[in-house]
């Protein structure tokens, strides 16, 4: 009901300054992105155990092509590698792993990687961990179009929650709430239209510096917000 507080379901991240985390350390940039890596099976564990049922990580961008080779190259090649590794660890913890985007145009290790660890854990329910690679919110709603287009629905037919349904991933809920780290204080592309009554909450920190109390206080600061998705009050 407009007006009342929402139970915190689902956290999106705006993983943002693992590079110039990496330059304060004197390390190239890629050493923020192997850090900031790790930093995600913590944030995992962190909402897990606050009973948040959701958590959805940007961790590579349609835009990040645009990057240095080598920095792109060092990413997936971290994905390959860390996808792996953190299925051995959150599989004991009965995390769910999936992922949307353009996983389809990603390179093959990566690809199959993912397509692995989603069929790997798709019977863990404790909570589902989400990474958005080759992510954009504007390809997404793009994708969307067009299988829209494709299954000929009748335009006087569609509606919010039948456009929903072509989606990358309909069955999840929007986010409740986005943090994006760094100080940076813009959507970037991410969730356009799952975000659109988001709350959303920016931090100083660098993703690497992110800790429990920083996620503490952003769901306290979301705690003390009136969600009334377009109505009013009372």
């Amino acid at each position: 009901m407009p007006g009342e507080q929402q139970p915190l379901t689902h956290i999106a991240f705006i993983m943002d300054g693992n590079g110039r985390w990496a330059k304060r350390q004197g390390k190239p940039r890629t050493y923020g992105h192997y850090v900031g890596a790790y930093k995600i099976e913590d944030v995992v564990r962190w909402c897990a155990e606050r009973g948040v049922k959701y958590a959805t990580f940007y961790a590579f961008s349609t835009e990040n092509w645009k990057r240095p080779p080598e920095e792109v190259n060092f990413i997936l090649g971290l994905l390959v590698e860390k996808i792996g590794e953190f299925y051995e660890r959150m599989a004991k913890e009965h995390v769910r792993l999936r992922f949307i985007g353009r996983i389809h145009e990603l390179p093959e290790p990566v690809k199959q990687k993912c397509y692995e660890y989603e069929e790997k854990t798709k019977e863990f329910d404790r909570i589902q961990a989400i990474l958005a690679l080759n992510y954009g919110g504007r390809a997404e709603i793009i994708d969307a179009v067009k299988k829209v287009l494709e299954s000929r629905v009748h335009p006087q037919d569609l509606n919010d929650e039948i456009f929903r349904n072509y989606l990358y991933a309909p069955d999840i809920p929007d986010p409740d709430l986005i943090i994006r780290t760094s100080g940076e204080m813009r959507i970037s592309n991410f969730l356009i239209w799952q975000g659109a009554y988001s709350e959303l909450y920016f931090s100083e920190l660098l993703w690497p510096d992110f800790n429990e109390e920083e996620l503490d206080r952003a769901i306290e600061s979301y705690k003390r917000r009136e969600r009334r998705f377009g109505g009013i009050n009372g």
